[in-house]
């Protein structure tokens, strides 16, 4: 499909400029998508649901939709106009997360949920492809980390959205979220022009790549191999774990849902955004020199955050289980912005949306359907026998998995520079 596009090389302003509106749009994907972990316990009072259910509400319900739908829009994606892409996904997205404020059953919101995950999933592949034709190889890891500033502040305000729900019920707080998404949808189809594709890459042109190959290229291509694999088990380590945070500091510590939420707010907000521009500096220092340096990097970050994370869900003390969670969950964000550049530069760039399409896949299928969906089920298991505890034993084992993605990630730096040398010839 001939894409009409024009030649750039970006003046600065531009790349800041799309960069900046891309990372609000961001931050309303993640703020739809975390806000009903943060309303678990009024949805699950209100409509007479089970943990189970709540698991395959929040999670399954949003990702096979998401994951289903996002491998062949990024497809789209490589071969089209990827601003109208990303505009028509918000926008959609929008009208589905105001879809579930309107509901009054499990299954109507089941379906509105669905609705929200296949506008999502034609958001992010896409724009991280249009980003890396802003930005080149060398200052990628910088700006994508600039960009994941959109996970915590879409998270805190996904986080605050107890504060409407203690105020005015928790369908106000779906209705809140979706009215901004349809007005930036509108000024970013009318603002933002589609550069050509690779032209900050040696490969300025290139056929449409198919599916098949880029399965073969992740697959061949070593460090994005355990990229990818790494990426999987970060996310249902960290994501896994907050999905069922704010229920597990209200039935475990005895917080109100506001107050659980303020303090979830704060982390993402105040503590994941530092850690995430601090991120963006150091890439912006190092992450053009030694390629090994970001893996490294990922893998530190993972592991300092997986011991605190083990305390926190061990704690029976609310303050040191508040503190550990200041310490895990902002430090979560570290592996955004490098992960994503990692998968920009080893993929060809009509490759490039399906490549982050396929981490997103795997990333999604652990967070949204694996993660959510067993702990619910155990929680329900173990409820006849602990109570309100059962939570906090569901949660314990999924806080080692930080140790097994740190792993990948260290893998993957032992292959990085060879495996992006190979791609030179090509580019």
């Amino acid at each position: 499909m001939k894409v009409a596009t024009y030649p750039i090389t970006a003046k600065p302003g531009v790349a800041w400029y799309v960069l900046a509106l891309l990372t609000v749009v961001y931050a309303f994907n993640i703020a739809d998508r975390y806000v009903v972990s943060t309303l678990i316990e009024p949805i699950k009072l209100d409509l007479g649901l089970s943990d189970s259910s709540i698991g395959f509400l929040t999670g399954v319900a949003l990702a096979l939709f998401y994951v289903g739908a996002g491998l062949p829009l990024a497809v789209f994606a490589d071969r089209t106009n990827r601003r109208n892409l990303i505009a028509a996904s918000l926008a959609a997205w929008s009208a589905m997360t105001a879809a579930c404020g309107l509901t009054h059953s499990f299954w109507q919101l089941l379906l509105a949920r669905v609705g929200v995950g296949i506008g999502e999933a034609g958001g992010t592949p896409a724009s991280h492809a249009l980003i890396s034709d802003f930005f080149p190889r060398q200052r990628r890891a910088f700006a994508l980390s600039v960009y994941s500033v959109g996970a915590s502040i879409g998270s805190m305000i996904g986080s605050s959205a107890g504060y409407a729900s203690d105020a005015w019920g928790w369908r106000s707080a779906f209705l809140l979220l979706a009215i901004p998404g349809i007005g930036l949808a509108l000024l970013l189809r009318a603002s933002v022009r589609e550069p050509q594709r690779g032209v900050l890459d040696a490969q300025t042109t290139a056929e449409p790549a198919s599916f098949a190959a880029t399965l073969r290229h992740l697959i061949r291509t070593r460090a994005l191999f355990h990229c990818l694999v790494g990426g999987m088990l970060y996310t249902l380590w960290s994501w896994g774990l907050m999905w069922w945070t704010p229920s597990y500091l209200v039935r475990s510590h005895h917080m109100s849902l506001g107050e659980a939420g303020g303090q979830l707010s704060l982390m993402h907000g105040i503590g994941g955004t530092l850690v995430l521009l601090g991120t963006a500096a150091l890439m912006r220092r190092v992450g053009g020199r030694d390629p090994r340096t970001v893996p490294r990097f990922i893998a530190i970050a993972i592991l300092a955050g997986t011991l605190p994370s083990i305390v926190a869900y061990c704690s029976h003390g609310k303050s040191l289980a508040l503190a550990m969670l200041w310490l895990f969950i902002p430090l979560s964000y570290a592996n955004f912005g490098p992960t994503f550049a990692l998968v920009q530069n080893l993929c060809p760039p009509a490759m490039r949306a399906q490549g982050v399409a396929v981490l997103l896949f795997l990333a999604n299928i652990a967070n949204l359907i694996l993660a959510p969906q067993l702990i619910g089920l155990t929680s329900d298991l173990l409820a006849p026998r602990f109570g309100t505890e059962s939570l906090r034993i569901a949660l314990l084992p999924l806080t080692l998995a930080g140790f097994w993605a740190a792993a990948h990630y260290w893998i993957c730096s032992r292959h990085v520079r060879a495996d992006l040398l190979a791609r030179e010839p090509a580019s």
